[in-house]
């Protein structure tokens, strides 16, 4: 291991946004984020595989009346994220280094308001299918832990992640008010995402490729 990831490592560990393992909040944290963490009831959004954090960072900073995690389990990445929330001076950022489907035993039924997945890996493999973050042995997830009528929201480069999605999605009958685009920037949805551009996605872009997007909500009156 290089000597500027170890580190990273000795300043994750000392970061207070960052909860991992080994710090005594991370064995308390599930169903305690606002009272434990962030010592406020504002609402709480979820960035799931947020690499160096930008979407969280940016939301965090757009919204200062709510309270942003960023999850990742690569602690190299989430450095980056947590750098530059301290130096921001945003306390209502944090990080949680787990891997995604580990998600409900750090979150109580109902503790989130809302979900971004940002340019997640979109696994293209067969033999990968249930580890698509909207495969639905995750959206079962995001079920217990989202609150009634929070939003799911999607980001990708990836044409083939993005049609499975919308299959998986048109699919189920808890799924409400689906909206899709498949060139964000060419659509009436383009003010979903507030604005906020992650690395790849300026890449992406400067190399002509669409971005694609949807939004939905889980109705948990139907969902079994």
């Amino acid at each position: 291991m290089g000597r500027r990831k170890l580190d990273k490592f000795r300043d994750n560990e000392l970061s207070d946004n960052i909860i991992q393992p080994g710090k005594e909040i991370f064995e308390k944290i599930k169903g305690n984020w606002n009272q434990l963490y962030f010592r406020n009831q504002h609402p709480v959004i979820l960035e799931l595989g947020c690499g160096k954090g930008e979407y969280t960072v940016g939301l965090a900073r757009l919204f200062p009346e709510k309270n942003v995690i960023g999850i990742d389990i690569k602690g190299s990445r989430i450095w980056n994220g947590s750098q530059a929330a301290n130096n921001g001076g945003l306390d209502n950022a944090a990080f949680l280094r787990i891997q995604i489907q580990q998600l409900d035993q750090f979150f109580r039924e109902e503790e989130v308001d809302e979900i971004w997945i940002t340019f997640p890996d979109p696994r293209p493999r067969d033999r990968d299918e249930r580890r698509r973050l909207t495969h639905p042995r995750f959206l079962s997830v995001y079920y217990r832990i989202l609150k009634p009528g929070g939003w799911i929201h999607l980001k990708t480069d990836n044409a083939a992640l993005f049609s499975y999605s919308l299959g998986i999605l048109t699919s189920l009958d808890y799924i409400h008010n689906l909206e899709y685009t498949s060139d964000l920037y060419h659509s009436n949805l383009i003010n979903n995402h507030h604005g906020i551009r992650t690395g790849y996605e300026n890449r992406f872009l400067e190399e002509g490729t669409p971005i694609k997007y949807l939004r939905f909500q889980i109705s948990k009156e139907k969902c079994s």
